[in-house]
């Protein structure tokens, strides 16, 4: 009991320090802006605040933060698609890059929108206007409000491709009051190495196997192959 509360204290204080920096968060997203185009547009997604049509109720949800990430999730989708063949698509991002790589991954009837960031308003927005029957989460993405909106709305909310480096454990392991309801409210973990696993598990990961990296699968573009040999 006396561990739930100051849980609960925590978080409360880790959502009044997310709304406080929100000024910032934004002053910051228009400078990166100035040099990267995209990051200004749909600014107020990142506040869970939508002037898009959602998809229809049903659809999968594929967060994938950057670049490497959004690449790696391809094959991801791939399957997902190779499996329900009808499935619609919520893919979010939160950098300009992953969002121009991501376009290539929709289909008719997808969505694509950014990830917002961490209040309880924002996630329990993004959830309600999207609807997911899951989400799925690429690599290191996990916040304390989003996973706990995908709980209270009974959204399944898996990590795959899921890495943790001893620096990250560190701090998570200090920081366990808002880290570990965190990855405990996870439905299952897949990790890239046993490694990456252990440190998962040591703060309540549900981890149900060791996949390797999927970024290994990826398959270069030509271009891309051509190009790197006129530089050797």
């Amino acid at each position: 009991m006396r561990l739930r509360l100051v849980e609960r204290c925590s978080l409360w204080l880790y959502g009044a320090l997310m709304r406080l920096l929100q000024p910032l968060l934004l002053r910051k997203l228009r400078r990166r802006g100035q040099q990267e185009p995209g990051y200004l547009h749909q600014v107020p997604q990142r506040l869970g605040r939508y002037d898009t049509p959602a998809v229809l109720p049903g659809a999968v949800w594929v967060h994938a933060v950057s670049l490497g990430e959004t690449r790696a999730a391809g094959l991801l989708i791939d399957a997902l698609r190779q499996r329900w063949p009808d499935m619609r698509l919520v893919l979010t991002h939160s950098t300009a890059t992953g969002w121009a790589q991501g376009q290539s991954l929709l289909r008719p009837g997808d969505v694509q929108v950014w990830f917002p960031w961490d209040t309880p308003r924002a996630t329990r927005q993004f959830l309600q206007q999207h609807q997911p029957v899951f989400g799925v989460l690429l690599e290191t993405e996990v916040w304390p409000f989003m996973v706990q909106a995908c709980q209270q709305a009974r959204v399944p909310l898996f990590l795959v491709n899921a890495r943790l480096n001893d620096k990250s454990w560190r701090s998570a392991r200090r920081w366990s009051w808002l880290s570990g309801p965190a990855y405990r409210g996870l439905q299952a973990v897949w990790a890239q190495s046993e490694a990456d696993a252990q440190r998962l598990r040591s703060l309540g990961a549900r981890v149900e196997g060791v996949l390797g990296n999927l970024k290994f699968d990826v398959q270069d573009q030509p271009q891309a192959r051509a190009l790197a040999q006129s530089w050797r």
